[in-house]
């Protein structure tokens, strides 16, 4: 159990300066359309979903075999978790936005912060759940699903809001 807290913690930290960090990959890299694929590109709040994402993929990835072993389920808390978090960036960004009509970057930049340690709090509740099991074929599969989304949308964004910088 407590090789499952230090691998979580290590993996909020991971995620949160992987993240941060990613956010200014792209233009350091000269605008590398590889690095696109998994870096914002541009302002908008899908392109900001990315800092969530990916590191999160990433460290689900890195899974050591033990805890793999003592929790089957840990691989889709992470990514259930994973989901969550991205999905509370543009919730939480349009909630707060809307009330005060105008974004702040303070505010923005906590919203990260807080989706990343709600993926991980996620992942910790489902560590052990039998129905996390269950639905992992789902969960990998919307997973996929925002991958290739990601990849697509980067590229050829629809001309809705989400997709718009503001």
């Amino acid at each position: 159990m407590k090789s499952l807290k230090i691998y979580l913690a290590a993996g909020v930290i991971f995620s949160a300066v992987l993240g941060t960090l990613s956010h200014f990959f792209y233009e350091w890299s000269g605008q590398n359309p590889v690095v696109a694929l998994f870096s914002p590109i541009n302002e908008s709040t899908w392109e900001h979903m990315k800092l969530v994402f990916f590191p999160i993929l990433v460290w689900s990835l890195l899974l050591p075999a033990g805890i793999r072993k003592d929790f089957p389920a840990m691989r889709c808390a992470l990514l259930a978790g994973g989901l969550l978090g991205t999905w509370l960036v543009p919730v939480l960004f349009y909630t707060y936005s809307g009330i005060l009509g105008r974004d702040l970057a303070l505010i923005d930049i906590g919203i990260f912060y807080a989706a990343v340690l709600a993926a991980f709090w996620t992942a910790r509740k489902l560590r052990d759940s039998e129905r996390a099991e269950k639905v992992c074929p789902f969960i990998l599969f919307i997973s996929a699903v925002m991958l290739l989304a990601f990849f697509l949308f980067t590229f050829a964004p629809p001309d809705i809001g989400l997709f718009a910088e503001p």
